[in-house]
Protein backbone atom coordinates (compact mmCIF):
# COMPACT_ATOMS: atom_id res chain seq x y z
CA UNK A 1 0.00 0.00 0.00
CA UNK A 2 1.17 3.60 0.64
CA UNK A 3 3.67 4.89 3.14
CA UNK A 4 3.02 8.28 4.64
CA UNK A 5 5.54 11.12 4.59
CA UNK A 6 7.26 9.71 7.65
CA UNK A 7 7.87 6.44 5.84
CA UNK A 8 5.31 4.43 7.78
CA UNK A 9 2.72 2.18 6.21
CA UNK A 10 -0.77 2.48 7.73
CA UNK A 11 -1.94 -0.51 5.71
CA UNK A 12 -0.15 -3.33 3.96
CA UNK A 13 -1.44 -6.10 1.75
CA UNK A 14 -0.85 -8.89 4.21
CA UNK A 15 -0.59 -11.66 1.66
CA UNK A 16 2.06 -10.07 -0.57
CA UNK A 17 3.50 -7.43 1.76
CA UNK A 18 3.22 -4.97 -1.14
CA UNK A 19 4.51 -1.62 0.11
CA UNK A 20 5.06 1.68 -1.70
CA UNK A 21 7.32 4.36 -0.25
CA UNK A 22 5.37 7.49 -1.25
CA UNK A 23 8.41 9.67 -0.64
CA UNK A 24 10.21 7.84 -3.47
CA UNK A 25 7.40 6.90 -5.84
CA UNK A 26 7.27 9.09 -8.97
CA UNK A 27 4.02 7.48 -10.16
CA UNK A 28 5.54 6.40 -13.47
CA UNK A 29 3.31 3.32 -13.67
CA UNK A 30 6.14 1.03 -14.79
CA UNK A 31 5.37 -1.55 -12.13
CA UNK A 32 1.81 -1.90 -13.39
CA UNK A 33 2.80 -1.88 -17.05
CA UNK A 34 5.41 -4.61 -16.56
CA UNK A 35 3.41 -6.93 -14.31
CA UNK A 36 3.06 -10.23 -16.25
CA UNK A 37 -0.37 -10.98 -14.76
CA UNK A 38 -1.69 -7.41 -14.48
CA UNK A 39 -2.40 -7.44 -10.76
CA UNK A 40 -1.05 -3.94 -10.04
CA UNK A 41 -3.37 -0.97 -10.39
CA UNK A 42 -1.65 2.40 -10.88
CA UNK A 43 -4.68 4.25 -12.23
CA UNK A 44 -4.93 6.28 -9.03
CA UNK A 45 -1.31 7.41 -9.15
CA UNK A 46 0.18 5.40 -6.29
CA UNK A 47 0.32 1.70 -7.26
CA UNK A 48 -1.70 -0.84 -5.31
CA UNK A 49 -2.79 -4.45 -5.64
CA UNK A 50 -6.53 -4.91 -5.11
CA UNK A 51 -7.33 -7.70 -2.69
CA UNK A 52 -9.29 -9.49 -5.41
CA UNK A 53 -6.14 -9.71 -7.56
CA UNK A 54 -3.56 -10.75 -4.97
CA UNK A 55 -3.96 -14.48 -5.50
CA UNK A 56 -2.94 -14.10 -9.16
CA UNK A 57 0.50 -12.70 -8.30
CA UNK A 58 3.26 -15.12 -9.39
CA UNK A 59 5.88 -13.53 -7.08
CA UNK A 60 8.29 -12.79 -9.91
CA UNK A 61 9.34 -9.45 -8.37
CA UNK A 62 9.27 -7.72 -11.78
CA UNK A 63 7.67 -4.75 -10.05
CA UNK A 64 10.53 -4.44 -7.57
CA UNK A 65 13.11 -4.80 -10.35
CA UNK A 66 11.56 -2.27 -12.74
CA UNK A 67 10.91 0.53 -10.23
CA UNK A 68 13.43 3.28 -11.13
CA UNK A 69 13.48 4.85 -7.66
CA UNK A 70 13.44 1.74 -5.45
CA UNK A 71 10.08 2.85 -4.05
CA UNK A 72 8.43 -0.57 -4.20
CA UNK A 73 8.78 -3.51 -1.87
CA UNK A 74 6.99 -6.85 -2.19
CA UNK A 75 7.21 -10.11 -0.26
CA UNK A 76 9.13 -8.26 2.42
CA UNK A 77 12.08 -7.60 0.09
CA UNK A 78 14.05 -4.38 0.59
CA UNK A 79 14.78 -2.89 -2.88
CA UNK A 80 17.90 -1.21 -1.52
CA UNK A 81 19.40 -4.66 -0.97
CA UNK A 82 19.02 -5.66 -4.64
CA UNK A 83 22.09 -5.32 -6.84
CA UNK A 84 22.03 -2.64 -9.50
CA UNK A 85 21.93 -3.94 -13.05
CA UNK A 86 25.00 -3.10 -15.13
CA UNK A 87 25.51 -4.08 -18.79
CA UNK A 88 27.87 -7.00 -19.42
CA UNK A 89 30.30 -7.02 -22.34
CA UNK A 90 28.93 -9.27 -25.07
CA UNK A 91 32.44 -10.45 -25.93
CA UNK A 92 32.93 -11.85 -22.44
CA UNK A 93 29.64 -13.74 -22.48
CA UNK A 94 30.36 -15.04 -25.96
CA UNK A 95 33.79 -16.32 -24.89
CA UNK A 96 32.30 -17.98 -21.80
CA UNK A 97 29.78 -19.86 -23.93
CA UNK A 98 32.21 -20.84 -26.67
CA UNK A 99 34.96 -21.91 -24.25
CA UNK A 100 32.74 -24.20 -22.17
CA UNK A 101 33.96 -27.80 -22.23
CA UNK A 102 32.57 -30.99 -20.76
CA UNK A 103 35.11 -31.75 -18.04
CA UNK A 104 35.77 -35.41 -17.34
CA UNK A 105 39.03 -35.04 -15.37
CA UNK A 106 38.79 -33.60 -11.87
CA UNK A 107 41.01 -32.82 -8.94
CA UNK A 108 39.91 -34.59 -5.74
CA UNK A 109 39.71 -31.33 -3.78
CA UNK A 110 36.35 -30.17 -2.47
CA UNK A 111 35.01 -26.90 -3.83
CA UNK A 112 35.10 -24.19 -1.18
CA UNK A 113 31.81 -23.87 0.71
CA UNK A 114 31.59 -20.14 0.01
CA UNK A 115 31.81 -20.89 -3.72
CA UNK A 116 29.09 -23.55 -3.42
CA UNK A 117 26.88 -21.08 -1.59
CA UNK A 118 27.43 -18.52 -4.33
CA UNK A 119 26.56 -21.04 -7.01
CA UNK A 120 23.33 -22.02 -5.29
CA UNK A 121 22.41 -18.38 -4.77
CA UNK A 122 22.77 -17.74 -8.50
CA UNK A 123 20.92 -20.87 -9.61
CA UNK A 124 17.95 -19.75 -7.50
CA UNK A 125 17.46 -17.03 -10.14
CA UNK A 126 16.97 -19.49 -13.01
CA UNK A 127 13.56 -18.99 -14.63
CA UNK A 128 10.82 -21.58 -14.25
CA UNK A 129 7.39 -21.92 -15.83
CA UNK A 130 5.02 -19.37 -14.29
CA UNK A 131 7.74 -18.67 -11.71
CA UNK A 132 6.65 -21.75 -9.76
CA UNK A 133 10.23 -22.42 -8.62
CA UNK A 134 9.55 -26.06 -7.79
CA UNK A 135 12.94 -27.34 -8.93
CA UNK A 136 14.63 -29.42 -6.26
CA UNK A 137 18.42 -29.30 -6.13
CA UNK A 138 19.98 -32.44 -4.70
CA UNK A 139 23.53 -31.37 -3.95
CA UNK A 140 26.47 -33.56 -2.93
CA UNK A 141 28.87 -31.09 -1.33
CA UNK A 142 31.09 -33.64 0.43
CA UNK A 143 33.55 -35.74 -1.65
CA UNK A 144 33.24 -38.53 0.93
CA UNK A 145 29.53 -38.76 0.24
CA UNK A 146 30.26 -38.74 -3.48
CA UNK A 147 32.64 -41.64 -3.04
CA UNK A 148 29.98 -43.61 -1.13
CA UNK A 149 27.48 -42.96 -3.93
CA UNK A 150 30.06 -44.09 -6.48
CA UNK A 151 30.77 -47.37 -4.65
CA UNK A 152 27.13 -48.17 -3.89
CA UNK A 153 26.11 -47.46 -7.48
CA UNK A 154 28.74 -49.78 -8.88
CA UNK A 155 27.83 -52.47 -6.33
CA UNK A 156 24.21 -52.18 -7.47
CA UNK A 157 25.18 -52.44 -11.13
CA UNK A 158 27.35 -55.48 -10.40
CA UNK A 159 24.48 -57.17 -8.56
CA UNK A 160 22.01 -56.37 -11.35
CA UNK A 161 24.42 -57.75 -13.94
CA UNK A 162 24.82 -61.02 -12.04
CA UNK A 163 21.05 -61.33 -11.64
CA UNK A 164 20.48 -60.39 -15.29
CA UNK A 165 18.10 -57.63 -14.15
CA UNK A 166 19.60 -54.63 -15.93
CA UNK A 167 16.85 -52.65 -17.73
CA UNK A 168 16.33 -53.23 -21.42
CA UNK A 169 18.66 -51.04 -23.43
CA UNK A 170 20.95 -50.42 -20.46
CA UNK A 171 22.66 -53.81 -20.33
CA UNK A 172 25.92 -52.12 -21.35
CA UNK A 173 26.24 -50.77 -17.80
CA UNK A 174 27.66 -54.19 -16.91
CA UNK A 175 30.73 -53.28 -18.95
CA UNK A 176 31.57 -50.46 -16.52
CA UNK A 177 32.47 -52.85 -13.71
CA UNK A 178 35.85 -54.04 -15.02
CA UNK A 179 37.17 -50.50 -15.69
CA UNK A 180 35.95 -49.44 -12.22
CA UNK A 181 37.92 -52.28 -10.64
CA UNK A 182 40.96 -50.91 -12.47
CA UNK A 183 40.44 -47.38 -11.14
CA UNK A 184 38.37 -45.87 -13.97
CA UNK A 185 35.08 -44.27 -13.06
CA UNK A 186 33.20 -44.09 -16.35
CA UNK A 187 29.91 -43.00 -14.79
CA UNK A 188 30.86 -40.27 -12.30
CA UNK A 189 34.34 -39.46 -13.66
CA UNK A 190 35.80 -39.28 -10.15
CA UNK A 191 34.13 -35.88 -9.73
CA UNK A 192 34.08 -34.72 -6.09
CA UNK A 193 30.61 -33.19 -6.40
CA UNK A 194 27.25 -33.78 -8.01
CA UNK A 195 24.08 -31.73 -8.39
CA UNK A 196 20.73 -33.12 -9.52
CA UNK A 197 17.91 -30.86 -10.64
CA UNK A 198 14.43 -32.37 -10.65
CA UNK A 199 10.85 -31.19 -11.01
CA UNK A 200 7.50 -32.63 -9.96
CA UNK A 201 5.35 -34.03 -12.73
CA UNK A 202 2.56 -31.54 -11.99
CA UNK A 203 4.75 -28.46 -12.50
CA UNK A 204 3.82 -26.15 -15.37
CA UNK A 205 7.03 -26.91 -17.30
CA UNK A 206 8.64 -29.90 -15.57
CA UNK A 207 10.67 -30.98 -18.60
CA UNK A 208 12.37 -27.62 -19.14
CA UNK A 209 12.90 -26.29 -15.61
CA UNK A 210 15.72 -28.63 -14.46
CA UNK A 211 17.70 -28.11 -17.67
CA UNK A 212 17.40 -24.34 -17.49
CA UNK A 213 18.55 -24.41 -13.86
CA UNK A 214 21.57 -26.59 -14.61
CA UNK A 215 22.50 -24.34 -17.54
CA UNK A 216 22.61 -21.37 -15.19
CA UNK A 217 24.64 -23.43 -12.72
CA UNK A 218 27.06 -24.51 -15.42
CA UNK A 219 27.91 -21.06 -16.73
CA UNK A 220 28.30 -19.58 -13.27
CA UNK A 221 30.57 -22.51 -12.37
CA UNK A 222 32.60 -21.90 -15.53
CA UNK A 223 33.09 -18.27 -14.58
CA UNK A 224 34.45 -19.38 -11.19
CA UNK A 225 36.93 -21.85 -12.67
CA UNK A 226 34.86 -24.94 -11.87
CA UNK A 227 34.40 -27.69 -14.43
CA UNK A 228 31.11 -29.44 -15.14
CA UNK A 229 29.75 -32.28 -17.22
CA UNK A 230 26.16 -33.14 -18.10
CA UNK A 231 26.11 -36.75 -16.97
CA UNK A 232 23.66 -38.98 -18.80
CA UNK A 233 25.27 -42.12 -17.40
CA UNK A 234 24.64 -40.93 -13.84
CA UNK A 235 21.08 -39.96 -14.67
CA UNK A 236 20.26 -43.37 -16.16
CA UNK A 237 22.05 -45.18 -13.34
CA UNK A 238 20.22 -43.36 -10.55
CA UNK A 239 16.87 -43.26 -12.29
CA UNK A 240 16.68 -46.68 -13.92
CA UNK A 241 19.59 -49.04 -13.25
CA UNK A 242 19.92 -48.64 -9.45
CA UNK A 243 16.90 -46.48 -8.55
CA UNK A 244 17.28 -47.49 -4.90
CA UNK A 245 20.38 -45.28 -4.79
CA UNK A 246 18.42 -42.42 -6.30
CA UNK A 247 15.80 -42.83 -3.58
CA UNK A 248 18.52 -42.71 -0.92
CA UNK A 249 19.52 -39.30 -2.26
CA UNK A 250 16.10 -37.95 -1.39
CA UNK A 251 14.74 -37.25 -4.86
CA UNK A 252 10.93 -37.18 -4.39
CA UNK A 253 9.02 -40.05 -6.00
CA UNK A 254 6.84 -37.67 -8.00
CA UNK A 255 9.86 -35.97 -9.59
CA UNK A 256 10.01 -37.57 -13.01
CA UNK A 257 12.03 -34.94 -14.88
CA UNK A 258 15.61 -34.84 -13.64
CA UNK A 259 19.18 -34.54 -14.82
CA UNK A 260 22.58 -34.93 -13.22
CA UNK A 261 25.64 -32.71 -13.43
CA UNK A 262 29.06 -33.60 -12.05
CA UNK A 263 31.39 -30.78 -11.07
CA UNK A 264 34.61 -29.86 -9.33
CA UNK A 265 37.96 -28.21 -9.89
CA UNK A 266 39.21 -29.43 -13.28
CA UNK A 267 42.42 -31.41 -13.70
CA UNK A 268 42.65 -30.16 -17.29
CA UNK A 269 43.10 -26.72 -18.81
CA UNK A 270 41.83 -25.87 -22.28
CA UNK A 271 43.77 -23.26 -24.22
CA UNK A 272 41.27 -22.19 -26.86
CA UNK A 273 37.74 -22.53 -28.12
CA UNK A 274 36.70 -25.03 -30.75
CA UNK A 275 35.28 -24.09 -34.16
CA UNK A 276 31.71 -24.96 -35.01
CA UNK A 277 29.26 -24.13 -37.76
CA UNK A 278 25.53 -23.75 -37.32
CA UNK A 279 24.03 -27.09 -38.33
CA UNK A 280 20.38 -26.38 -38.99
CA UNK A 281 18.67 -23.01 -39.28
CA UNK A 282 15.34 -22.62 -41.03
CA UNK A 283 14.31 -19.04 -41.74
CA UNK A 284 10.55 -18.73 -41.67
CA UNK A 285 9.13 -16.80 -44.62
CA UNK A 286 5.75 -15.33 -45.40
CA UNK A 287 5.40 -18.10 -48.00
CA UNK A 288 5.61 -20.68 -45.18
CA UNK A 289 2.78 -18.96 -43.34
CA UNK A 290 0.66 -18.54 -46.44
CA UNK A 291 1.09 -22.12 -47.65
CA UNK A 292 -2.14 -24.05 -47.77
CA UNK A 293 -4.36 -20.98 -47.43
Amino acid sequence: MVRDGAGHSPLEEKMLDFVIDETRCIQCGECAADCPVNVIDASGGIPRIPESRQSYCIRCQHCLAVCPTAALSILGKNPDQSAAISPLPAEGIENLIKSRRSVRRYLPDAVDQAVLNRLMDVVAHAPTGKNQRQVRFTLVDDPRVMEAIRVQTMDGIRKAAVEDSLPDGLEYFAKFNAPFDQGRDIIFRHAPHMIIASSPRDAVTPEADPFIALSYFEFMAQSLGIGTVWCGYARWALQSVVPEIGRKLGIPADHRSMYVMMFGYPAVRYARTVQRDVQDVHLVSLADLEAGQ
